[in-house]
């Protein structure tokens, strides 16, 4: 059965839910609560209220603050910047962690702390978003922080590369002139981790599209780049680009060499079994329903006069409503529709899909459906960052929406459980808000989940007892 997105939150709060797991990661569905051979919540366990009021964890984990925004500084002497969100991590060649994460700033938010312009490091001298690099100890101790990319505009997610880069995408369609800003946005543009030379002169990858960007992820097989877009009025897209034979294999320096009009883009359409077209992915309510897949020619992937969502008719391509984040493993692409509503999407609502697409066969399958429930005081948005365990247990996702946030998991062996809630509070005691969960991440050594809190801005590393993971 279909899971309420309350049900959902309230039963992993007792431990862990049961769900049924097809294949190495199949398909998802919600069953009864589940608990290991002794009786114990399935999972880590409970969650502990944490007594400093920021972060609660299952007993025995702990987490340290990595970058807080207005607190802990930047080499360049400014502090954090706010409004964290997407990230990867890669291994630091003294131990430890690299850590590029993008800052989700525009410019209209009026920052206190934007990212800093840096001379060489900027695109656009009006826009306050970018990424920043943080590297740790193999303790989670912080080390060094400064800034690979600024000048950009709502940085939201982006993905990593084979070659160990970072591609931060701009979740907006601001074009020249807009807020004061010199050039257009909605661009993705790459950051190496280690090579800072590499990060100056920032040039986005117009090959890659002009839309509201959110995540992206890489074949490394066959340097297919897919990619998500978060928005709507219609509803955004799954896209796909391939490169030009002569930029392949994809490397170092390949995408930024790129010409804007490079390569093929196109746009995901999808039909069901028996062959009818599926306008909208909120049409599947049944985990495993599966669409074959083609794509679709876009004619002006610089959406110079018409986005590119809206050079389409609805017969034409499939849409998803935010679609989000999205992380490549199990050889497809993992991604995330956040919610859908009877006024914003032709199907059946929900509180949140994640998809798998594989390549093989030219599929997408839903693996996982929270259901709506309309008694929900709040608009919830659902999942929203997913990212593939590096320690080989599955699923982990993050949620966005109104109410107590969380962090969960889903283990290839069957059962869904939280690993994380937020306790900062930023509204009031009567009308309280919490934050959502961003860029979930092991550390390469898989000893260590980094996961950021957006508002007030706040990088976590979190350790624990990861093999203590129970199963039903």
């Amino acid at each position: 059965m279909n899971l309420s997105r309350r049900q959902f939150v309230n039963r992993s709060l007792l431990g862990g839910i049961g769900i049924a797991l097809v294949g190495n990661v199949g398909a998802v569905t919600a069953a009864a609560p589940a608990s290991a051979g002794d009786g114990q919540p399935a999972g880590y366990g409970p969650l502990v209220p944490d007594p400093a009021g920021l972060l609660s964890l299952p007993a025995g984990f702990s987490y340290k603050i990595v970058a807080e925004a207005g607190k802990t500084k930047l080499e360049s002497g400014e502090a954090t910047p706010q409004k964290h969100d997407g990230m990867a991590a890669f291994i630091r060649p003294e131990g430890g962690s690299v850590i590029v994460y993008n800052h989700e700033i525009k410019v209209s938010q009026n920052a206190e702390f934007p990212v800093p312009r840096l001379d060489g490091l900027t695109y656009d001298p009006v826009s306050p978003g970018g990424c920043t690099v943080v590297e740790v100890d193999a303790e989670g101790n912080r080390v060094a922080e400064y800034v690979a990319l600024a000048g950009t505009s709502t940085n939201c997610a982006g993905g990593r590369t084979p070659w160990n880069t970072w591609l931060s995408c701009e979740e907006t369609e601001d074009k020249a002139g807009e807020d004061g800003q010199l050039f257009d946005h909605g661009h993705t543009f790459e950051v190496d981790p280690y090579d800072r030379e590499a990060n100056q002169n920032p040039k986005p990858i117009k090959a890659l599209g002009r839309f509201s960007h959110e995540a992206a992820v890489v074949d490394p097989n066959t340097g297919h780049i897919y990619q998500t877009e978060d928005a709507s009025g219609p509803n955004g897209l799954f896209y796909r680009f391939t490169p030009p034979a002569s930029a392949l294999p994809l490397g170092h320096g390949k995408l930024r060499a790129l010409g804007d009009d490079d390569g093929t883009f196109e746009a995901m359409k999808a039909a069901d079994k028996s062959g009818q077209h599926v306008d909208d992915l909120s049409r599947a309510t049944e985990v495993g329903t599966t669409y074959g897949v083609t794509w679709v020619a876009v004619a002006d992937r610089a959406a110079a006069a018409t986005a590119i969502r809206e050079q389409f008719t609805d017969d034409q391509i499939t849409r998803g409503r935010k679609l989000e984040g999205a992380w490549w493993g199990e050889g497809g692409a993992y991604f995330v529709c956040s919610y859908a509503r009877l006024e914003d999407s032709p199907g059946t609502p929900h509180d949140g899909q994640v998809w798998f697409y594989n390549p093989r066969n030219q599929t997408i399958e839903l693996k996982l459906r929270f259901e709506y429930d309309q008694d929900d005081d709040a608009n919830f948005d659902g999942p929203d960052n997913i990212t593939v365990s590096s320690r080989g247990n599955g699923l982990i996702l993050a949620e966005d929406g109104d109410g107590q946030q969380h962090l969960f998991g889903a283990t290839f062996e069957g059962q869904t459980y939280p690993l994380a809630r937020n306790e900062i509070n930023t509204g009031t005691e009567a009308e309280p808000e919490y934050s959502e969960f961003c860029g979930p991440v092991h550390s390469p050594d898989g000893n260590t989940l980094f996961v950021s809190v957006q508002n007030p801005g706040v990088l976590y590393a979190i350790t624990g007892p990861w093999d203590r993971l129970r199963s039903a």
